[in-house]
């Protein structure tokens, strides 16, 4: 049986994809909004993704999580999308001020037991080249990812964790043995990849 060729994402299907997206507000009443950057970098095998790997802190409930650089939208923000660049700029260094912005993708109401009801907008980015990365003492690391990696069917798996005392399972990427995508990040990057058509 031969492999599937993970298939290569261009900037160019990204933009297409997104001139014409609507992004849907979440039907969730008094909950906090946030945004979260989806940035990315065209390089010759394709587009790769700026990720975080979360800090391990006993009061942050996505505690060592890979995600997408991002935070609540604070008075002194003018909207979400100043939102995701500060929170960007924050949390890894990189100013996201003169970036081309590609869109919106829909908002995300994840449900965190512990915290009050938050709403998440994703803003797509994309720079003319990588930049030099400089994590916050809330971030472990900071990592370019290509996107090719998450289209190879070997990659995706559903995974059982618990969370708050409880097992749950979950779609999930599995792309290093260090590096789980799951939860709130997988539910902005699979619909994100089946708009563009990589899914």
């Amino acid at each position: 049986m031969v492999a599937e060729t993970p298939r290569v994402i261009t900037l160019a299907a990204v933009r297409r994809a997104l001139r014409d997206h609507r992004p849907q507000p979440a039907d969730a009443p008094g909950a906090r909004p946030a945004a979260v950057a989806l940035i990315l970098v065209e390089d010759t095998n394709g587009l790769e993704a700026l990720f975080i790997r979360r800090a391990e802190r006993a009061d942050d409930p996505w505690s060592g999580q890979v995600a997408l650089p991002g935070g609540r939208h604070e008075p002194g923000d003018r909207d979400l999308l100043a939102t995701a660049i500060r929170e960007t700029q924050e949390e890894t260094g990189v100013d996201l001020a003169a970036a081309e912005r590609l869109g919106a993708l829909d908002d995300l109401y994840p449900r965190t037991p512990t915290l009050p009801p938050v709403v998440v907008r994703p803003f797509v980015f994309a720079l003319e080249r990588r930049v030099v990365l400089v994590p916050s003492d809330e971030v472990q690391r900071a990592f370019w990812l290509p996107l090719q990696r998450l289209t190879d069917p070997a990659v995706r798996r559903e995974v059982t964790l618990t969370v708050q005392g409880v097992e749950r399972t979950f779609p999930a990427y599995l792309v290093a043995d260090d590096a789980l995508i799951w939860g709130l990040t997988e539910r902005i990057l699979t619909p994100f990849l089946h708009l563009t058509g990589q899914l």
